[in-house]
């Protein structure tokens, strides 16, 4: 339920931000028609804190009427060189001469979610906010979307936690979906909590594996710095989130051709929504090189190593292999390499088709972001280390004999 109280000065700051044309200014008041979703815009504008949103707790509220698993749709920019450097105009932005293009994870998403809503009996929806459509559709059908919710906006030119999180809430207060889901990444990290606190719903951060319980999402997180995990229901939350964590799903196989039903909704959207506004924006060479997350071969080092200088040799053997160099957290803390290139629950989440492990242990903070990999080669002094538990292959002897042998043999056979 939303009021006005009679602190409201008539200032007509919230008319113009409301991206459904809910509001209207009756007697120097503000009053909200039937078109008003709930989403808040509003309430951030106004000067005097006029008016408030009250939402019905979870337990007494109707559930029945939702249904749908929904995935956000998250899109990047097709080359980061092309836009290294970019500052925007006056009007608040530069148009883009390349269409985004979709992140792998929303696939990911969408692989597990086909999977999540089959055993719903429900229909899966994929929502998209965008600039401008460039065929997404044909994409996020190919990967089982049923329907695709589409927002095409000029503010949407980029991401912005004000402007997109009201065009969610809108969405979600209309549509009523069962389940969110959205990537665990720099833009899900933050869209997923500013959504869940609008709609005063739950949300379980960097999920690992989900799961239908009973009818209800069983969300799987590390919990106690990875010592356990946790099996998390919201039974009287909806739409249930989550948040999940890059290349820990598998990815399903595209069926080309698939269609998905386009569903365009229309956003009345103000530039004085934007809060933040991007002057410039700048892409570090040196650190965009390093793509970890999507290597498919990942040759890792870990305390093991001993010194930095022996774990330089992980360098030279990845480049005969054709790959990049990985590290756990104890050998970034040692500083044998940048926290960039840390594998594990608090570094990057990786799933190559071949990953190499020197000197780790196997810390259940580190498995949880590898034991994904196709195949993983682990070498350690230690029989009993836990890497050998999710290892195919597995040598148990000195690093510092084995990794110098490894690089002379493929230097032979190159």
């Amino acid at each position: 339920m939303i009021e006005v109280s009679k602190k409201c000065i008539g200032c007509n700051k919230c008319v113009p931000v409301c991206p459904f044309a809910a509001i209207n200014m009756i007697d120097k008041k503000a009053v909200m028609n039937e078109a008003c979703t709930l989403c808040g815009a509003c309430v951030q504008v106004c000067p005097v804190q006029a008016i408030t949103i009250t939402r019905e707790e979870g337990a007494s509220r109707d559930l029945s009427g939702y249904k749908g698993v929904w995935v956000y749709v998250e899109l990047s920019e097709t080359g980061d060189n092309a836009c290294a450097s970019a500052a925007s105009k006056a009007s608040g932005h530069q148009a883009a001469n390349h269409p985004k293009k979709i992140k792998q994870v929303t696939f990911e998403l969408l692989s597990a979610g086909r999977r999540l809503a089959d055993e719903l009996g429900e229909e899966l929806c994929a929502v998209l906010m965008t600039e401008k459509d460039h065929g997404y559709e044909k994409e996020l059908g190919a990967y089982g979307a049923d329907k695709v919710y589409m927002v095409e906006h000029d503010e949407l030119f980029e991401y912005n936690t004000d402007i997109f999180s009201t065009v969610m809430v809108s969405l979600v207060t209309r549509h009523k979906p069962s389940v969110i889901l959205y990537g665990a990444t720099i833009q899900g990290r933050d869209l997923a909590p500013r959504v869940a606190s609008t709609l005063y719903v739950g949300l379980t951060a960097d999920c690992t594996a989900l799961a239908i319980k009973d009818g209800l999402l069983l969300q799987s997180r590390p919990a106690f710095g990875g010592n356990i995990m946790a099996d998390i229901l919201a039974p009287n939350s909806r739409p249930q989130m989550a948040t999940v964590r890059p290349n820990v799903m598998k990815l399903g196989e595209p069926v080309h051709g698939r269609s998905a039903l386009v569903v365009r909704e229309s956003a009345k959207l103000d530039k004085s929504l934007r809060r933040v506004k991007v002057l410039e924006r700048k892409i570090d060479h040196g650190s965009a090189t390093v793509r970890i997350e999507n290597a498919n071969i990942i040759v890792s080092g870990g305390r093991g190593m001993k010194t930095k200088e022996k774990f330089k040799q992980l360098e030279e053997l990845s480049k005969l292999l054709g790959g990049v160099v990985g590290a756990s957290r104890a050998a970034v803390d040692l500083g044998f390499k940048e926290k960039t290139h840390q594998v594990g629950q608090s570094g990057t989440t990786v799933s190559p088709k071949l990953y190499l492990s020197f000197g780790i242990s196997g810390a259940v903070q580190h498995i949880v972001g590898m034991k994904a990999s196709d195949v993983i080669v682990a070498v350690n002094k230690d029989p009993n280390a836990p890497i050998f538990n999710v290892a195919k292959y597995g040598i148990v002897g000195d690093i510092n004999e084995i990794v110098p042998k490894l690089i002379e043999a493929l230097k032979k056979r190159k």
